[in-house]
């Protein structure tokens, strides 16, 4: 069994934002395997299901993504799972929109969730599926844009960006974390009108 945690924060004022895309991408592999992420348990909002023959609890932490890591702790635990059994799919201002990046472990390279996950468990030894979304041009506000809401022009991009990253999920559970990593740690390529 795997856990698979999208991180983002609860609430309709940041569901469309840039730093609720691991929360999208969760909801994706559940739309994809006709589930609804919904069952209250360890702080978040669960689902169970089968991705590429592996039995997977899918997980939307509802903590805020700054204690984004009581809720893992606790799951992990629920389910007698250790971190290299968890995936996390997270957003990162440091890589271009549409960009999707597998790392089989590392640092919180700045991110409040991933620091939040590394601290309450003592270890950074878990796979994360990060996906990009930095702004085209420098901001003064980084807190802002990520929560700010996703602009029209980019919806394509990141829809795209969301099936790679649910795709990359289902390679990494077939067929590990390196060859995920050699198909998809790529920038999403797409056509601007």
């Amino acid at each position: 069994m795997k856990l698979i945690v999208g991180l983002g924060n609860p609430g309709y004022e940041y569901h469309l934002t840039p730093h609720n895309l691991g929360f999208m991408a969760v909801d994706q592999l559940a739309e994809d395997r006709g589930v609804e992420i919904s069952r209250h348990e360890a702080q978040a909002l669960t689902a169970t299901t089968v991705i590429a023959g592996e039995k997977v609890v899918l997980a939307k932490p509802q903590t805020y993504m700054n204690l984004s890591g009581l809720s893992v702790r606790r799951l992990l635990a629920r389910y007698d799972l250790l971190p290299n059994d968890l995936i996390v799919l997270v957003d990162d201002i440091d890589l271009p929109l549409g960009t999707v990046r597998i790392r089989p472990r590392g640092s919180a390279g700045g991110h409040n969730g991933l620091k939040s996950i590394i601290g309450a468990l003592e270890s950074d030894d878990f796979t994360r599926v990060r996906m990009g979304v930095q702004p085209e041009s420098p901001v003064d506000d980084y807190p802002s844009h990520l929560l700010s809401p996703l602009r029209r022009v980019d919806l394509e991009t990141v829809a795209e960006m969301l099936e790679q990253a649910a795709a990359a999920v289902r390679v990494i559970l077939a067929e590990g974390v390196q060859k995920a990593m050699n198909r998809f740690n790529r920038r999403v390529s797409t056509q601007k009108s």
